[in-house]
């Protein structure tokens, strides 16, 4: 007989991706405690050394994700020059193991949940108790009792098992209004890919392909040109599977793609079309990455026309900024281009409403699962905004537990909360401004400028503005000064790095993605934003004495918002260094609550 646990949480989450992985880390840092069940070895999901998809995001200057999505790029650069995706694995399990009020499953598969049927706050009829899962690597089952549950799956494995209402397929252009082809509602997706990767090396290398491999033809090739020294190109085309079920049909699907994949790399290789003597094949995804399959029904319903017309809504939580880019089912095979690239106004906003369900008590979700339509997730799928809405998600839990509310009743009660809060962890919500003490915009202001209290955490279009914060020297103390002793409650502060990646080394493509494609002999090592602060003190003035509240050597954030809990007179900052060596660093934010 196999083992049997029990554990007990106040949140589970279903799924490690990275918006399951910043759901986590967002609801303990604010003390809940919180139960990641994840089915793979090892965090990540398509980010992951399994699958290996670029981290993407909001497209133009100054739109680039913050809050922990930015944290965990900026440790990459520091202790990931090469861009190794093992070092990167490693990090993202750093992430979730230093959160002491996480408990971790890897290896362990969702299978079964168990739900009352009822009537419940706000018109909900359904309600999770607990879920089961098996860790295949210890072959023991868990049970895990929570109060509220994230679905941060991808595939909403948690629908079929409470009876969660769940979209899958096609919208109808006139079901929500909006500006697609698809004139009758149906079952087909976008499909999966199988990813290559290529390493260039000083020897001549021989590829010989085994039988079963899918080589594409000179007509195939057209359609989809591949150039293997070029940056960008990480064959996201190979792509097959939204004719068929991502789900039901994912194995067969599967092997076409490897099939496939190998295929591609046999005609980079053998065809003589392409200078590829010198290449190794580094990678080849026997995990597909998957782009859509079930979507929860929520509150509200995200459609193609909200981003279009850029709505703004009241209850913003985060952003997107990709284009519309829809990929045609028949993927590798579909004739001409094989997706839309259709610009959105970035940032635009993602509501509340759209990341907790319609008819489950307690059921949250994040990533390329939430309440939208297929046009819709065509943008707001990728990576760094899936990890935005995992960051809102696991905040707005961590208020559900504090106040014991359900998800909708944070909605309610609880709203300038959830967004007060997000933003100072460094989540920028358009068209807001965190809020700033009338204390701080009354204290005296030494060697300083009201550009460092204005709310706004960045250079942004929205705010009408090119350039942010203040460029200090280094050295020089920054000081807010009372007339007597002032109780504050918490320090905000921002650095600036460098949202465009201006500083990088390489060409766009590898300044802006966290990992790397195919590898060149002379692919550039990366390191930290050299505007970044590299080393700074923050203290404190009392009556008594000065006291140091923060003291960094070797800065790798972008943001710090800091408990103080005693009067002061004095409060101080002190930039010592920045990460490019030059005497003068831009600071964004420095204010107090």
């Amino acid at each position: 007989m196999l083992s049997e646990k029990s554990l007990d949480a106040q949140l589970c989450v279903i799924g490690g991706g990275l918006a399951g992985i910043c759901t986590a880390i967002a609801a303990a840092r604010h003390g809940t405690s919180v139960l990641l069940i994840h089915e793979r070895p090892v965090l990540g999901g398509n980010a992951s050394s399994e699958i290996r998809m670029w981290v993407c995001g909001a497209y133009g200057r100054n739109n680039r994700e913050t809050g922990i999505v930015e944290e965990i790029l900026m440790e990459n650069l520091y202790r990931n020059p090469t861009k190794n995706f093992y070092i990167w694995d490693s990090i993202l399990l750093d992430f979730v193991k230093r959160e002491k009020n996480i408990q971790l499953l890897l290896n362990t598969t969702c299978m079964d949940a168990t739900a009352e049927n009822g009537t419940f706050s706000h018109g909900r009829d359904t309600k999770i108790t607990k879920v089961r899962a098996y860790q295949m690597t210890t072959q023991t089952f868990y049970t895990v009792t929570a109060n509220f549950f994230a679905d941060c799956s991808g595939d909403s494995i948690l629908a079929p098992l409470c009876g969660a209402e769940f979209m899958y397929g096609r919208e109808a252009a006139e079901e929500f209004g909006e500006d697609t082809h698809v004139q009758k509602h149906d079952n087909m997706v976008m499909g999966m890919s199988c990813l290559i990767q290529g390493r260039e090396t000083s020897e001549k290398v021989l590829f010989t392909p085994s039988e079963f491999v899918n080589t594409p033809t000179d007509e195939d090739v057209a359609n989809r040109p591949m150039d293997i020294y070029k940056s960008s190109e990480n064959f996201w085309y190979l792509e097959l599977g939204g004719t068929e079920n991502t789900i039901t049909d994912a194995e067969k699907t599967k092997e076409k793609l490897i099939s496939l994949a190998l295929g591609a790399w046999n005609y980079i290789k053998n065809s003589g079309k392409y200078q590829s003597d010198h290449w190794d094949l580094e990678f080849l995804g026997f995990l597909p990455g998957k782009r859509e399959s079930r979507r929860m029904t929520g509150e509200y319903i995200i459609s193609q026309r909200d981003i279009s017309d850029n709505t703004i809504f009241e209850d913003t939580v985060a952003f997107g900024g990709w284009p519309l880019d829809d990929h045609y089912p028949a993927g590798y095979y579909h004739r001409g281009k094989a997706n839309t690239n259709i610009p959105t106004p970035a940032p635009y906003c993602l509501p509340y409403r759209s990341l907790y369900s319609r008819n489950v008590d307690n059921l949250f979700f994040a990533g390329r699962n939430i309440s939208m339509t297929h046009t819709a997730m065509s943008s707001i799928r990728v990576m760094a905004t899936c990890g935005l809405l995992g960051q809102a998600v696991g905040t707005a839990a961590a208020i559900a537990c504090k106040y014991q509310k359900p998800p909708h009743g944070v909605y309610l009660d609880h709203l300038c909360e959830l967004q007060d809060t997000l933003m100072n962890d460094d989540c920028f919500l358009p068209h807001f401004e965190r809020k700033i003490s009338p204390v701080c915009k009354k204290a005296t202001l030494l060697n300083g400028s009201q550009e460092l209290n204005n709310g706004q955490d960045r250079p942004n279009r929205i705010y009408g503005n090119d350039s942010c914060g203040l460029e200090t020297e280094n050295g020089k103390t920054i000081e807010y000064r009372f007339e007597t002793p002032t109780c504050i409650s918490s320090v905000h502060i921002v650095f600036d790095s460098d949202l465009n990646r201006d500083t990088l080394p390489g060409d766009w493509c590898e300044r802006g993605h966290v990992t790397r494609a195919n590898v060149l002999l002379d692919s550039p090592q990366m390191h930290l934003p050299k505007t970044l602060c590299k080393s700074f003190r923050l203290t404190a003035v009392t009556e008594q004495e000065e006291s140091e509240i923060l003291s960094v050597d070797i800065n790798r954030q972008r943001a710090y918002h800091v408990s103080v809990a005693y009067p002061i007179t004095a409060l101080r900052l002190t930039i010592l260094e920045n990460w490019g060596n030059t005497e003068n660093t831009n600071l964004i934010s420095f204010d107090f609550q």
